[in-house]
């Protein structure tokens, strides 16, 4: 039905406690990024990697151009970002990987 499959695992993203949702206004954007935004949400959309929400939390988008010309679309997560407990997995240093 386009809804991701269920995972054998489940992700989620610890947030300090007492962290009120966070909603942003979106960015202005001019005519021809609009229709990109909406050409390419369709397309995300129809092929089942996202689907409609009326969640709390929001977070505004941007375009950043590639190389050739296209768009890339970037979610801007900077003030949820704010909020999150990182978590503390070290990563091993590359040398001692290989001893």
């Amino acid at each position: 039905s386009g809804i991701p499959p269920v995972r054998e695992v489940e992700f989620n993203i610890e947030l300090i406690p007492g962290s009120e949702s966070i909603s942003k206004a979106p960015y202005r954007m001019a005519p021809i990024e609009l229709k990109e935004l909406k050409d390419q949400l369709q397309e995300l959309l129809e092929r089942g990697f996202i689907r409609p929400s009326v969640s709390p939390w929001g977070a505004p988008v941007l375009f950043v151009k590639k190389k050739d010309g296209r768009m890339r679309l970037c979610i801007d997560y900077r003030e949820l970002n704010k909020i999150t407990i990182r978590n503390r997995y070290p990563l091993p240093r590359i040398d001692d990987l290989f001893d």
